[in-house]
Parts: structure tokens; C-alpha cells; sequence
């Protein structure tokens, strides 16, 4: 099947053009769509790109940070106004596939991938795609990301962490340094007077997309961050929760090693 490409200059364009062609699909930084295209998949035929550099900004407003969907995970590194999601963007691949994959691009990767989407679920981002939709939930958008018509996500906003070591994220890995994701934790962790103060925290690997481990947060709140603090959290580490079985690991082996590895998230040890 010849596949065709067509590039807009303005975000309103490329979004109409991929509402309007169901075997269309977007293509961001390519590593994800081309890795489709070289399987010889089908299901479209026509490859969509805008150019509209507003894609590419980061911007603060308040105590927000936007994301254009086309920064890329080397671009977060570089920033600083984004340190807080280093950790999340490193993990990404190697620095080739970090200098094409994008953040927009990463909220449609299917597990065990979309780590950095871990990231932004366990800091509450929104979501703005075209037709003015914005602020959508990203806990609401990955139930619907698949949808028809295919959504054009123009950015995502990121609230800041007050206190910079409040955020803590860990992927785990069997190949290391830039193997597939076994289990990603990600938690945003605010104290006050020294006890958590909703606390949020987020697994990548262990369902069909990232998810909120609620069990783990409603036994964290109020608790000191220490090794008493968090026992209630370990014990019910995966309460609710359906482990993913794929080639990289069993629906057991992710249940038996997730309180260990939420373990380490949580008081610091984790490398």
C-alpha cells in the first residue's frame, strides 16, 4: 500500500485533515508511527505533520509549565524549566530515539512503553487538543486516546512541584541502560508538618496504560515518609490491580516485586 504524507503549517489544518481521514495517522518524532510503518501495517496510508512551531515551546504560566506536543525528551532534559522531569525523559530509549520521540507522541505508546506518561499521570497534567478542548484530564484521555475522531494533542500542562525532591520516578528494567520497562513508578509526594499530603502516585507496565495505584495513596496520606510511615502502602501495593503478562514478565512476578520496588520509590534508594 503507497503511503502518502502531508504537512500544514497550522495546528487547525493538520488536526481537521486528521479528523477527516480515518487511515491517517499523526506523526510527531516518528518512533512510534514509523516503527508501523516498517512492520507494513495497513491500517493507514496517509502520514500527517504540522509545522506550527508552537509545538515546539515550553512555556510557564503560573505555577504550570506547557509542554508543546512536539518537544522532544532530549529538549525536556535541556530544560530548565522542566528538571523536575529529567528522570523521566532519560529513560527514554537511547539519545537517538530521545531527540525524535515527543512528548505528545508519548501519551499514545502502548505498555509496556509511555513512561514519561507515567510521569505526568502521577503529577495530574491536563491535556490541550485541538477544538479547543483543553485541560482535559490525562487520566481521562488515556481512556479515550484510541478513539475516532483521533484526537490532536496541541499540549500538555504540568504542574510544578513546590519542593523539587517531592517528585520521585523509577523504571525497572531487566536489560539496563535502555531496555523496555518491566514496571515504571512514578509519585509526587508534598509534605506538610512533615506527613504526606496528597500523595499521588502512578505505575507504568502494569496495565494497558499507565495507572494510579488509588490503594497505595488513601494508605500514604497523612503518613511520615519513613519505613513505618509506609508499611500500610507496601501492603497494598497492588490492591486493585491487574498486572499486565507480556514477554517481559508475568502478572505474578509483577505483583510479588512491586511492593520492593515501591519500596525503594519511596524512601529514596531506588537507582
Amino acid at each position: 500500500m503507497p503511503m502518502h504524507s502531508q504537512v500544514f503549517s497550522q495546528i487547525g489544518e493538520a488536526a481537521h485533515a486528521l479528523s477527516s481521514n480515518r487511515s491517517s495517522r499523526y506523526f510527531g518524532g516518528g518512533t512510534l508511527v514509523m516503527r508501523q510503518v516498517n512492520a507494513g501495517n495497513q491500517s493507514f496510508d496517509t502520514i500527517i505533520r504540522s509545522t506550527d512551531p508552537s509545538l515546539k515551546q515550553v512555556q510557564i504560566s503560573g505555577d504550570q509549565v506547557i509542554i508543546g506536543a512536539s518537544v522532544t525528551m532530549s529538549q525536556v532534559i535541556a530544560s530548565r524549566d522542566l528538571d523536575f522531569l529529567k528522570s523521566a525523559a532519560s529513560v527514554i530509549g537511547g539519545p537517538a530515539i530521545r531527540n525524535m520521540a515527543t512528548v505528545g507522541g508519548n501519551l499514545f505508546a502502548r505498555s509496556p512503553y509511555g513512561d514519561f506518561t507515567t510521569a505526568l499521570l502521577a503529577l495530574e497534567a491536563t491535556v490541550a487538543l485541538s477544538g479547543g478542548r483543553s485541560d482535559v484530564p490525562i487520566a481521562d484521555f488515556l481512556t479515550q486516546r484510541f478513539r475516532e475522531p483521533k484526537p490532536l494533542v496541541i499540549s500538555v500542562s504540568v504542574p510544578r512541584p513546590r519542593d523539587g525532591n517531592a517528585f520521585r520516578f523509577l523504571k525497572i528494567m531487566r536489560v539496563k541502560p535502555m531496555g523496555v520497562s518491566l514496571m515504571t513508578i512514578a509519585a509526587h509526594l508534598p509534605q506538610s508538618g512533615g506527613r504526606l499530603a496528597n500523595p499521588r502516585v502512578a505505575y507504568g507496565s502494569m496495565g494497558d496504560t499507565p495507572i494510579r495505584a488509588n490503594a497505595v495513596e488513601r494508605a500514604l496520606e497523612g503518613k511520615t515518609l519513613d519505613a513505618q510511615g509506609i508499611a500500610p502502602a507496601l501492603a497494598v501495593a497492588t490492591e486493585g490491580i491487574t498486572p499486565r503478562t507480556d514477554s517481559i514478565a508475568s502478572e505474578w512476578y509483577r505483583r510479588e516485586v512491586a511492593p520492593a520496588h515501591l519500596e525503594r520509590l519511596l524512601l529514596g534508594t531506588g537507582g
